[in-house]
């Protein structure tokens, strides 16, 4: 039986769906990318805000038209969607046949049975599982679905900050890290695959190991990775600023093989704002830890995340976070405008502001930072950057990566022209000569 796989989401679900995967090959599926070809479907759902509720929704209306006009026979939902709306999807969606909660993936191969079984029998009760996603198994072996040089490393679930505007602690559960054994044992594993770059994830993971360990243990993993693996890059994704320690900071400035580049979602610096979304921290706090990152870590790449239009948020307090952009100087930055989402604290609250307003602010913020991008990216021509190659695109006859300074799919790419082919997953210098919109073209750099 063929198994094809929808995966919706961040990169933290994508992992779940690479455990998925092992684990019905261990069954002994079949795996197609194509899912015109499949028997089952199964789709791996986002929730976090409204616009990914749709996007799960349509996929899975688009899957189920294969069901209707196609050979396919069952499908399969699960993620973040069933676990917040278990019982919506069942009764509103009938062309579903089993889902799974985000507690419950390693159950997938009875899941994808029972979903045939179902689809088979009319009768029969559709298969649903959900079992407490505070104490489910965290991790397993997995199936890349990312290029082969560079992966993700999930070192804890769930969150307990409990901000104000996010579903995620009543979707995920509350904050376990993982244990550093296992960890550093997946990452040999991944190692042994060829990763040349691994990308540190979690809801937060600057709070790794205060359950499990009594304290903050990041730096302590950090060094760990790095002396039991010969991974060349390790990337720091979704840190919050208020557990940004000194130690921390000495292992980002002194290991070479530890980025200097750190993902920071401040969310605003208006401190009735900050108050008003449950932040960790006032504006006091934000600007002295950008300042400490800043003087702690030579050519460090800092990016953010920010939301405007949240409940309340003034015109003053918009004008103050344009200030503190224009001043900060981000690197890279990302904006989002506010989503209500039911079941959370702020989308109960007054001051709600409309969606004109959110947008219009969105992009005066962006076309802000555009500027401060293109003005950081000029002072780059000339230079020459370590690049990792991801492919070549036969359009433009130039090969593409990524520097230290880019993350996987949020940051932009650097393009090169080369006499010869260049394997994708290869180190290379390149000298950069121009600047496209957030990109950096030049050419490789021959050794003599």
């Amino acid at each position: 039986m063929k198994v094809g796989f929808v995966s919706l989401g961040c990169s933290k679900n994508q992992l779940d769906t690479e455990v998925m995967l092992h684990e019905l090959l261990a069954a002994g599926y079949e795996i197609t990318p194509d899912e015109t070809e499949a028997d089952v479907v199964v789709i791996n759902t986002c929730a976090f805000i409204e616009s990914a509720k749709k996007e799960a929704i349509d996929n899975i209306l688009d899957i189920a038209w294969l069901k209707k006009h196609k050979d396919l026979k069952a499908i399969v939902v699960t993620g973040c969607l069933v676990e917040r709306y278990r019982e919506e999807v069942l009764t509103e969606l009938p062309e579903v046949d089993a889902i799974l909660g985000v507690g419950s993936i390693h159950n997938i191969a009875e899941a994808v049975s029972e979903a045939l079984a179902c689809a088979k029998d009319k009768k029969r009760k559709k298969y649903a599982s959900f079992e407490d996603k505070n104490t489910v198994r965290l991790g397993g072996d997995r199936v890349l679905t990312t290029p082969e040089f560079y992966s993700y490393l999930k070192i804890a679930e769930g969150c307990d900050n409990r901000c104000t505007y996010c579903a995620i602690p009543s979707i995920r559960g509350r904050f376990r890290s993982r244990p550093m054994e296992d960890l550093v044992a997946e990452a040999k594993d991944l190692a042994s695959l060829g990763v040349r770059e691994l990308n540190i994830i979690a809801q937060d993971i600057t709070r790794y190991g205060q359950d499990l360990y009594g304290g903050y243990r990041l730096p302590e993993l950090l060094t760990r990775l790095t002396a039991e693996t010969d991974i060349p890059w390790l990337r720091l994704l979704y840190c919050y600023p208020d557990k940004i320690t000194d130690e921390l900071l000495a292992v980002l400035a002194n290991n070479e093989r530890v980025l200097p580049y750190i993902d920071l979602p401040l969310q605003h610096i208006s401190d009735p704002v900050l108050r008003a979304m449950n932040r960790h921290g006032d504006s006091a706090t934000i600007r002295a830890v950008v300042k400490k990152l800043r003087g702690a870590v030579p050519g460090l790449t800092l990016r953010t995340t920010f939301i405007v239009g949240f409940p309340g948020e003034t015109e003053a307090d918009f004008e103050a976070l344009c200030r503190f952009v224009e001043e900060t100087r981000f690197e890279r930055m990302g904006v989002f405008t506010y989503s209500a989402e039911e079941g959370t604290p702020a989308a109960a609250m007054p001051g709600q502001i409309d969606e004109q307003t959110k947008q219009d602010r969105l992009d005066i913020l962006m076309k802000l930072q555009m500027g401060i991008t293109a003005a950081q990216n000029e002072k780059k021509i000339g230079s020459t950057v370590r690049v990792l190659v991801e492919d070549y695109d036969p359009v433009s006859e130039a090969h593409f990566g990524r520097s230290a300074a880019d993350a996987p799919d949020i940051d932009g790419k650097i393009y090169f022209k080369s006499e010869k082919r260049v394997a994708p997953g290869s180190f290379v210098d390149v000298k950069v000569r121009r600047v496209v919109d957030y990109d950096l073209y030049g050419h490789l750099v021959t050794k003599k």
